[in-house]
């Protein structure tokens, strides 16, 4: 049987493969953004010096720069979302790492109860059949 403890672990095992994903989707968001903002920069150079590159006319290096903004944009909202997302899972792993570990606290307890009630000669059961007050009895 497995206990509650062990559920909570493999469970917070997976949130942080969640949120290790969601963090490297960040990372490959930024890095796309990184580029477009690089292709961006060399675009208008290459529109304010006049005289565009060999093969290309300064509408053509308009009309692609003013695609790379908007990619870099779309981007840059998307990149915003998957931060707000891994804030979000970076919380739930915490709270559920607190979780876990307060679930591993009344495991390890119970073992030891047990363990205690083993080497005493006592149980639950024997308690349970003992006499008790009569004050406590009455109904």
């Amino acid at each position: 049987m497995t206990s509650r403890a062990d559920k909570l672990g493999r469970m917070v095992s997976l949130v942080k493969l969640q949120l290790r994903l969601s963090e490297w989707q960040l990372a490959q968001l930024r890095q796309q953004e990184r580029g477009l903002l690089d292709e961006q920069e060399w675009l208008v150079g290459a529109l304010n010096q006049g005289k565009p590159p060999a093969g290309s006319s300064s509408e053509s290096i308009a009309r692609r720069l003013n695609r790379t903004s908007v990619g870099a944009r779309a981007v840059q909202a998307k990149a915003s979302q998957q931060l707000d997302q891994v804030r979000s899972e970076t919380r739930r792993v915490k709270q559920l790492e607190q979780v876990a570990r307060a679930a591993l606290a009344d495991k390890l307890r119970d073992a030891e109860k047990r363990a205690l009630e083993e080497m005493t000669g006592t149980s639950l059961t024997v308690r349970e059949w003992t006499p008790r007050p009569a004050s406590r009895n009455k109904t």
